[in-house]
């Protein structure tokens, strides 16, 4: 199995009503921002060792899971609410950082989460970092009765008990999962990520640490004018983070592109593109050395 180099910490800290489950590398200094990380949809913090591994500097890095995610509790939902997210991540660097600015990255979900909130509070953020948080296609008013339905639908769904996440008989299957997805993945390291992904129940399956109700229907329609107005307030240097393959050919078939992902980004006033090669969507696993050389040249510019 894989070998940590840098061991975590892990705690719990309570925010909003929920007990959130946060882990901690490296030792809080005065003379630098600590720095938090926030993983992707059904992904957990822990998500982030082997890039944490790979880099060159001690750093404290505070990385959660966020709601519904890992060991981080859930609440009494049927469904999460994006804006939840920028709250939480709020309350989390209030709790550590009460003044002053942190840097901050996120991948995925986690990347839009972090590119949101850096327009809504553009002086707490020193340097951003964005992993492949795209964003989703564009979508017009018209949209707005279907996507209602489909989200009263899937609701209904969770009521009935048809909405829930595959089990597995044990860790290797969920490891072999992981692989499946990820053909990059190597052996040790997906058996190491499939204790952190996962728990064995009170019958011996091994569950996803991630709540069912991610998967219902967000209610609201995906405005990009909205993105827009938020990216031209980011005021830090952004780092955005691409892997070789396109991804986005692969999750929209043609409805939304990264070239006009591209054509968003023109808003940030400050932002600088680098590509991962050979690796995909899940990059910080793929390539962690070359990801953690460009975090480190990004976070250390004067």
């Amino acid at each position: 199995m894989y070998q940590v180099q840098r061991p975590s910490r892990s705690r719990f800290v309570p925010l909003r009503q929920l007990n959130y489950h946060v882990l901690e590398w490296g030792t809080p200094r005065t003379d630098q921002l600590p720095l938090f990380m926030v993983h992707g949809w059904m992904d957990v913090s822990a998500s982030f060792q082997f890039v944490i591994d790979a880099l060159q500097q001690d750093r404290h890095i505070i990385a959660p899971d966020w709601r519904g995610y890992g060991l981080s509790e859930v609440g009494e939902v049927d469904n999460f609410w994006f804006p939840d997210y920028l709250a939480d991540l709020d309350a989390l660097i209030d709790h550590y950082q009460p003044e002053g600015p942190i840097d901050l990255l996120g991948h995925s979900m986690g990347g839009n989460v972090v590119m949101q909130y850096a327009g809504v509070r553009p002086t707490r953020i020193r340097r951003l970092i964005n992993l492949e948080g795209f964003g989703l296609a564009a979508t017009q008013p018209e949209q707005a009765p279907t996507r209602y339905a489909q989200w009263l639908d899937d609701l209904k769904a969770m009521r009935q008990g048809e909405k829930s996440l595959r089990t597995y008989p044990d860790a290797t299957a969920v490891a072999q999962r992981l692989m499946k997805t990820n053909p990059r993945l190597s052996t040790d390291k997906a058996e190491w990520l499939a204790q952190h992904w996962a728990r064995p129940n009170a019958q011996g399956a091994w569950e996803i640490l991630g709540h069912a109700a991610h998967k219902v229907t967000n209610a609201n329609l995906f405005r990009v004018e909205e993105i827009l107005a938020l990216y031209q307030r980011i005021t830090a240097p952004v780092l955005n983070v691409e892997a070789s393959d396109n991804s986005m050919d692969q999750w929209w078939k043609g409805r939304y592109t990264l070239a006009e992902y591209h054509e968003r980004l023109k808003s940030v006033r400050d932002v600088h593109s680098v590509v991962i090669q050979d690796a995909g969507h899940m990059m910080h696993h793929d390539r962690p050395l070359e990801l953690a050389q460009h975090i480190e040249a990004f976070l250390n510019q004067p």
